[in-house]
């Protein structure tokens, strides 16, 4: 029998697309022979996962992972909405958030872990379950977060299975108050950030370039009304402020009483709980977010279609 080599082995691989273990398995069969392992990957349906590889993958689902100290989030992509509901794809997606968080958050480090229950690793296993599925699928992004005492609350939105879902929020609380009641804070905080969206958790921690395209747009905008200089630099400060309002967290005005800022909140909450409670991060995810879709005529497909 022929030896299988490293070099085979990759061959085959960037012939095929095929996983390096389903690979090593052809090529097995095959005694060696490339081009046979080939077909017998073909036969198998495993070489089909590289001509879906091209295709746009927006939809899917996010995942998470966790406990009372840490948590992770996942977001895993497909072709189309259908696959959120495949129990193969669900499977996967918890099996990752799992991985994400043993691993915290490091992608390449999930990408080259073992596959529970399988002799593949992640990225074998992606492989594999685009050929077995038939659609394009990736991992595209995960992250952690942690406390050292206290609460990391999640909360997942249009939920299509325990953790599962098209919006994904992480909360870090750290505080030695009762952990029921920071939980209960923290998902409505996770409730919140979903429904708002914030671009960060204070003034200090937004993107410097969109504070000042933000400034460049209003001064524009101020400009216009042929007022003088120092009114409008006071136009500008109060426009500012209302748009820290809308996308800074901690001054936002909470959706869910719709009075207090996010601040105001934590601060009643230290006072309430009777020791200090520091929101000290938030993660979220949205499906799909920042992903260019394909816009398809799906009537002049089926008429393509008919037509031969």
């Amino acid at each position: 029998m022929a030896q299988i080599t490293a070099g085979l082995v990759k061959e085959l691989r960037d012939k095929t697309g095929a996983g390096m273990m389903d690979c090593k398995k052809a090529l097995g069969e095959c005694d060696g022979n490339v081009e046979e392992a080939v077909d017998w990957l073909r036969k198998n349906g495993l070489s089909k996962a590289a001509k879906k590889s091209g295709r746009v993958a927006a939809e899917g689902l996010i995942g998470i992972a966790g406990g009372e100290n840490c948590a992770s989030l996942v977001e895993i992509n497909s072709e189309t909405d259908f696959v959120s509901r495949n129990e193969l794809f669900q499977e996967f997606v918890t099996a990752i958030a799992g991985l994400s968080l043993a691993n915290d958050g490091d992608i390449d480090a999930v990408q080259a872990s073992g596959y529970p229950d399988t002799e593949r690793n992640v990225a074998e296993q992606l492989t594999h379950n685009i050929s077995t599925i038939g659609e394009n699928m990736n991992i595209r992004r995960m992250a952690s977060l942690s406390v050292d005492e206290g609460m990391v609350s999640s909360y997942v939105h249009n939920a299509v299975a325990a953790d599962l879902g098209k919006i994904g929020v992480l909360v870090g609380l750290q505080s030695s108050a009762d952990k029921d009641a920071l939980n209960s804070l923290g998902k409505q905080l996770a409730m919140h950030i979903a429904a708002t969206n914030p671009q960060s958790l204070t003034v200090e921690d937004l993107d410097p370039a969109l504070v000042e395209r933000e400034k460049s747009v209003q001064w524009e905008t101020a400009r216009a009304s042929g007022k003088p200089d120092n009114i409008i630099e006071k136009m500008i400060d109060g426009r500012m402020r209302k748009y820290y309002e809308e996308v800074v967290l901690n001054n936002q005005v909470s959706v869910i009483d719709g009075e207090r800022k996010i601040s105001e909140i934590i601060a009643d909450a230290s006072k309430e709980l009777g020791t200090e409670v520091t929101l000290t991060g938030f993660v979220r995810f949205q499906l799909g977010e920042g992903i260019e879709k394909e816009e398809s005529d799906f009537a002049a497909e089926v008429a393509q279609a008919v037509g031969g």
